[in-house]
């Protein structure tokens, strides 16, 4: 199984996007701004979902193993007037921090994804938290005029916890199977596997290397790769940036039809 960013690592680096979405929000001009990586919101929209959610899964970790996803009750809405707004948002944060730290990174929980390859545990909730909070504050900033890579853990983590567990499924791929390699300039590499019974994603070897087939046949190759830093990386599965800001070699129709997949229809 691959290592992962260990739970405490996890917890700090969520506060440390958190502070930095925040500063974001602080430097706006107005919190009625357009958001350009989410143009159906206003930076206030922005920020009410980021303090909702965030309590809604500190609600939810608390809870434990359950059916269905817990709703924060009694919270306070989401407040107009800046600094309240700031306050707010610090407090949605050491709310889902706390629920973390103290359900610990084994405990069961309620989550929407598949559990192929992410369980539905505390750890990885906190692990998609994080990746949440990353591509959320890349938005305020980007939104402020003052865009910042994610810092490489988060971005190296982000690029598998995105593949892991927003695309690992069962649901059977509608085209004809395929594979797709991810590349990062730091140094990591996964493969994307596309098929019937679903797609999975296994870390290759090492940079550039691709798994090999049975013994005494030629190596598989992929049938488009992807190649750029991890924040690169993170931010085109995210739909921040187009997949042609990156290196690609292959059937670029490939990402095309990835991007347009919903296995739940």
């Amino acid at each position: 199984m691959t290592k992962t960013l260990e739970f405490p690592v996890l917890l700090r680096l969520i506060d440390e996007r958190s502070t930095a979405f925040r500063a974001a929000v602080a430097s706006a001009p107005s919190l009625d701004v357009q958001v350009p990586t989410c143009p159906e919101w206003t930076l206030f929209d922005l920020a009410q979902h980021i303090g909702e959610g965030r309590r809604d899964w500190a609600a939810t970790v608390a809870a434990g193993p359950a059916p269905a996803k817990s709703a924060a009750e009694g919270a306070p809405a989401a407040p107009r007037e800046r600094e309240a707004l700031l306050a707010w948002l610090a407090e949605s944060t050491e709310q889902l921090v706390d629920a973390l730290r103290k359900a610990g990174p084994d405990r069961g929980c309620w989550s929407w994804w598949e559990t192929l390859q992410s369980p539905h545990t505390s750890g990885a909730v906190a692990r998609h938290q994080l990746q949440q909070m990353a591509v959320h504050t890349y938005d305020a900033q980007i939104t402020v005029g003052a865009p910042q890579p994610l810092p490489t853990e988060v971005a190296l983590d982000g690029v598998d916890e995105f593949l892991s567990t927003c695309v690992a499924t069962t649901s059977p791929w509608p085209h004809k199977p395929a594979a797709i390699d991810f590349h990062a300039s730091e140094g990591r590499s996964w493969r994307l596997s596309l098929s019937a019974d679903g797609a999975r994603t296994t870390r290759l070897p090492g940079p550039g290397t691709i798994p090999a087939a049975a013994a005494g046949q030629e190596p598989d190759a992929a049938d488009v790769s992807a190649r750029g830093t991890a924040n690169e990386l993170v931010l085109i599965l995210h739909n921040r940036i187009p997949f042609n800001s990156v290196e690609l070699d292959g059937d670029r129709g490939l990402f095309d039809q990835l991007s347009a997949w919903d296995p739940n229809e």
